[in-house]
């Protein structure tokens, strides 16, 4: 039986974004701490005549920072945060 799935938040300024995005992100992200570890433990051994290369320790850390800034975006979203909103502003002189 599958668990009912979470509403989706509706942001003030009218944009719709899913939890479910949020979740994938933080998702991911944990799977590349992951990734990260096993690079950090072993990057590359030999069993007999085969070897195995684990995956670019400087591609998963720059995919990591790119989650985290992805992840305050969405948080901050979902959160009703403006601090990363663009603004225009008319001067009118009356």
């Amino acid at each position: 039986m599958e668990a009912p799935k979470k509403p989706p938040i509706i942001i003030k300024d009218g944009d719709f974004m899913s939890t479910d995005r949020l979740q994938i992100a933080k998702d991911r992200l944990a799977a590349y701490h992951q990734a990260e570890m096993a690079v950090l433990t072993g990057q590359e051994y030999t069993i007999g005549s085969r070897s195995l290369k684990r995956a670019d320790l400087a591609q998963i850390r720059s995919a990591i920072k790119e989650l985290e800034g992805h992840i305050q975006t969405l948080e901050a979203k979902a959160s009703g945060s403006t601090a990363n909103r663009a603004r225009r502003v008319v001067l009118r002189d009356i």
